[in-house]
């Protein structure tokens, strides 16, 4: 068989496929988080760190997989991220600990680094007319974001009806799968050079942002002032320093940081920043609200979360279309500030509040807002990028937008822990959450004005590969 002779559309369905379940896991534990916590003794802070081992490990090898799928082929390195993702997702439904399963969620979280970015570059290259690129990203994004707000239904779920381990264990029959139509549709592609990667910018850069989440969430138990506290600060500062001098100094920079001076990769990434602090805080803080709060089950719980799922898709769907009349740059202002309008609504609630009257408006609102934001971000990321920088560009703004995440939750967490009581700081999240959203749309003002889809692509040579940013 060909390389051609697979039709494109069974490679858009097995990388969309893979790219939803990487985003689904950033949020189907969340429902499960109090069974977990009771099942394995879990302390509040080890709760959290079953979401932030997952994001930390991601966000910090997401660009160093994005570089291995350019250089040594994007088809092999799907396949080994989809192994190591789906090999993790079974020791952690199978784990005897918390311990243990918080080391299963940083190791998957790497081969979810590994697997997403190839998901993009395999895309880019397989879709070249610009209309039909169009088609393949809005379906990408429409996956991509639907599958954090998917990801708290199908938690609840099997919670509910199973056992919470099956918000991991249901990735190996999907891995699985995904692996055998991997090795039969998708043809392999790279870059013709082949320098060294970035390894020890990828340790520094996961190491320090680690440390800086550990010392922020540490602070419920230790004061800021604290010598543990100052030591463990000035520590992650050091590591994401040492980064730096690494990235400026290697011949093979993991994020060459002149990528930067194009003014859209920049603001986009920042928009990246803001989106993920507030989408994974609002799905945290929900979940807990609902069970913890108002005693929700966590079936009744993931089918809380449905509208919210629904719309997402809704936005994500009417993106591609809407960007090409509205430019990228407003629709990177509408989208964030309607969604800023859902998370202050979701301010208000108190204990007891009913879903439909106080929530349900909410959910809708802020789902519309991020659908619509997702495509117009990875358009404007990914802007005049070269076609040997793609996984770059893919692995940037996802690894963006989920350090957003990371240190959001954990800054976040901190603020709501100090609260009066759990509503209160629930609902000084959400706030948190809406500001966040109001900076990016902010930061989109920044953008050139009204970029158009089509002038991103005029050639295989010209190609800048789209990317969202995960998820969820």
């Amino acid at each position: 068989m060909s390389k051609r002779a697979v039709p494109n559309w069974a490679v858009l369905a097995v990388c969309c496929v893979a790219q939803f379940m990487v985003v689904l896991d950033v949020s189907i534990v969340n429902v499960a988080l109090p069974k977990m916590r009771a099942d394995l003794d879990l302390s509040a802070t080890g709760q959290q760190w079953i979401i932030n081992a997952y994001t930390l490990t991601f966000a910090g090898f997401l660009l160093l997989g994005g570089r291995a799928a350019d250089l040594y082929g994007r088809r092999r390195v799907f396949v080994l991220g989809l192994g190591v993702f789906t090999a993790c997702s079974l020791l952690g439904g199978l784990a005897p600990n918390g311990s243990s399963l918080i080391a299963a969620r940083a190791v998957q979280g790497v081969g979810g680094a590994i697997l997403a970015p190839a998901t993009l570059s395999l895309l880019t290259t397989t879709f070249l007319e610009p209309a039909a690129r169009r088609r393949a990203l809005g379906a990408w994004s429409a996956t991509a974001a639907s599958g954090a707000a998917a990801g708290v239904l199908a938690g609840g779920l099997l919670t509910d009806l199973l056992d919470w381990r099956w918000v991991l264990l249901v990735n190996v029959p999907i891995g699985v799968a995904l692996l055998a139509a991997a090795m039969v549709s998708l043809a392999e592609s790279k870059a013709d050079a082949r320098p060294s990667l970035d390894i020890a910018g990828a340790v520094t850069v996961t190491g320090g942002l680690a440390l800086l989440v550990y010392g922020i969430v540490n602070t419920d138990t230790r004061a800021w002032s604290s010598p543990a506290t100052i030591l463990t600060l000035l520590g992650a500062a050091a590591l994401l320093a040492t980064f730096i001098v690494i990235e400026t100094r290697t011949a093979n920079p993991l994020v060459p940081l002149g990528v930067f001076r194009r003014r859209s990769v920049a603001a986009a990434n920042g928009i990246a920043v803001m989106l993920g602090a507030a989408l994974f805080s609002m799905f945290f803080f929900l979940s807990l609200y609902l069970q913890q709060v108002n005693g929700y089950s966590p079936l009744k719980t993931g089918v809380a979360f449905l509208p919210l799922a629904l719309a997402t898709l809704t936005g994500a769907l009417a993106a591609p279309r809407l960007v090409t009349r509205m430019g990228v740059r407003r629709q990177l202002i509408i989208g964030p500030v309607l969604a800023a309008a859902g998370l202050a609504w979701l301010s208000q609630l108190s204990a007891g509040d009913g879903y439909f009257a106080h929530a349900f408006g909410a959910l809708v609102i802020t789902g519309l807002g991020l659908g619509l934001t997702f495509v117009p971000m990875t358009i404007a990321a990914t802007a005049d990028v070269p076609v040997h920088q793609a996984g770059l560009a893919s692995g940037l703004i996802n690894t963006t937008r989920q350090i957003g995440g990371a240190v959001g939750l954990a800054v976040m967490a901190t603020i709501a822990a100090r609260a009066s009581s759990p509503t209160a700081g629930y609902d000084r999240a959400f706030w948190i959450c809406a500001a966040a959203l109001l900076i990016g749309a902010a930061l989109a003002r920044a953008l050139p004005g009204k970029p158009k889809p089509q002038r991103t692509v005029a050639s295989r040579e010209e190609i800048a590969e789209p990317a969202v940013l995960a998820e969820a």
